[in-house]
């Protein structure tokens, strides 16, 4: 059984993190109930717990999955020949995800401006929470979800665990996540006798724009779900293309930005250039060829080049390693420099290629095929704007290949040209690229080297905590990481 060790967690959301909530299913924790929090307090903690979840140690996994980067040590060198089992991921799940550092305290949050009817603090609570328990399920599959979260108040000790189907769609008894991400853009629509404030640290009190960040998570869970539920993924289209209401731009990412001090920094540069796992991950040589086949001008922007060349490593690589300080990494295009972030939750590019997507995919979604080139064009445009591109760059970028830039072909062909694309705008981060490959095959990849897990094939879910299997008999079907998820159909 592997050690879980806690990699990086800021002191601000530890200390809120024990302070009172009772961890998720730690029926060995006994802590104190906690005091009523405001929600101005609550927010911020939140909303940097969700960043943790999407950048820490998931991240690091999905990132050598996904190729991006190489396993040179530690538990970055195991995943990356598909070695992972229960002993995984354990804080990510107690503290990032379940924990009072995320989901609790949207909770928290939640239930506090009820007492006052602070609509604004409900909608972005409710957003966030839809966004978080996604990642929750996306991981893992089946978890609990109706009855998460009550260890306190109603004492669930042993929550059941819901279907990856109801957590999406919900049924007669739950509400979904696409309903939840609606109620939450819905209260927004009303006066809030709270205004969000300078505790909003990623739009600064503006419920416009979470409401924009509303609609492009509605459509990121419906196309997660589009290959399972088609018919429901271009209904939820549809309606959003009327309402045409999206993050349409990078300064409305939906971007949680972290600070330069100790113990305020992003978990990525935290993880690339200061802590003892800072050398656990060197690039791969797989990513870095796949972007100068394409002669994309965002590699050199995304990975360093200490010695003034690329110092890569093929995944599953096991033979001797080059000195440390020659290694090519992530830069701080993608970590932030000095550590200031931000960690990019959902995008404008990310919003463009899954319309792209959309207009391919799915024939009952009003997209044109010109629409949906226009859309994959503006998608490759933003990401390279977010990188630092120049924009006569890139306009001599699109001039000189046409091929890259253009869909063509059948309609895998021309998904594959998005998904690709989409890849390499999730740089840095893994566990989007994880899910787009999963439900699409794509972009294509070979098996690392000396691959072993459970067939010597890529993971296509995480492994239950055992902590949780032992402490919850709900935990009785534990599937491997072979098993698909439910949307998982390709």
């Amino acid at each position: 059984m592997k050690s879980t060790k806690l990699k990086y967690i800021p002191m601000l959301l530890l200390a809120i993190s024990f302070a009172g909530c009772k961890k998720f299913l730690d029926v060995n924790a006994t802590p104190n109930k906690p005091t009523k929090v405001p929600p101005t307090l609550l927010l911020p903690t939140a909303l940097s717990g969700t960043a943790f979840a999407t950048s820490n140690e998931l991240n690091r996994f999905t990132a050598v999955t996904m190729d991006y980067l190489t396993g040179a040590a530690g538990s970055p060198a195991t995943w990356d020949i598909y070695n992972t089992d229960g002993g995984d991921f354990g804080n990510q799940w107690s503290f990032e995800l379940y924990g009072s550092a995320s989901l609790i305290s949207y909770k928290k949050m939640i239930e506090g401006a009820r007492e006052v009817d602070g609509l604004a603090y409900i909608g972005v609570g409710k957003i966030m929470s839809a966004y978080t328990f996604s990642i929750a399920t996306d991981v893992w599959g089946d978890v609990p979800y109706s009855d998460a979260l009550y260890g306190d108040d109603r004492e669930i000790l042993q929550p059941k665990l819901d279907t990856q189907e109801d957590i999406y769609k919900g049924n007669a008894t739950i509400t979904g996540l696409i309903d939840m991400t609606k109620a939450g853009i819905l209260a927004m629509d009303s006066a809030s006798t709270m205004e969000l404030g300078t505790d909003d640290i990623i739009y600064n009190g503006d419920t416009d724009a979470w409401k924009k960040a509303g609609n492009t998570l509605l459509l990121k869970l419906a196309m997660q779900i589009s290959g399972k539920e088609p018919a429901l993924a271009t209904t939820i289209i549809n309606e959003l293309l009327v309402k045409n209401d999206f993050i349409t731009d990078n300064a409305e990412n939906l971007a949680v930005p972290f600070g330069s001090s100790v113990g305020s920094r992003s978990p990525l540069y935290e993880l690339i250039n200061i802590s003892l796992f800072r050398n656990e991950m060197i690039a791969s040589t797989r990513y870095v060829d796949r972007l100068k086949a394409l002669d994309d001008p965002r590699l050199p922007l995304f990975i360093t080049k200490p010695t003034g060349n690329y110092v890569t490593l093929d995944n599953g690589y096991r033979g001797t390693l080059p000195p440390a300080e020659t290694w090519s990494k992530w830069s701080d295009v993608i970590t932030g420099k000095g550590g200031v972030g931000p960690s990019r939750l959902l995008t404008s590019a990310q919003r463009a290629f899954m319309l792209a997507e959309a207009g391919i995919r799915l024939d009952g979604v009003n997209i044109t095929d010109a629409e949906a080139q226009a859309y994959f064009e503006e998608g490759i445009r933003a990401s390279m704007e977010d990188a630092g591109v120049k924009e006569a760059d890139i306009e001599a970028y699109f001039t000189s290949h046409p091929a890259v830039v253009t869909l063509s072909g059948n309609k895998a062909k021309k998904i594959e040209q998005i998904i690709t694309q989409k890849y390499i705008s999730h740089t840095g981060c893994g566990l989007e690229a994880w899910n787009d490959w999963r439900r699409t095959g794509y972009p294509v990849m070979p098996e690392h080297q000396n691959a072993v897990g459970i067939d010597g094939k890529r993971p296509v879910r995480a492994q239950y905590i055992n902590d949780e299997v032992a402490a919850n008999p709900n935990f009785k079907d534990v599937k491997l990481p072979n098993v698909k998820v439910w949307w998982d159909v390709d």
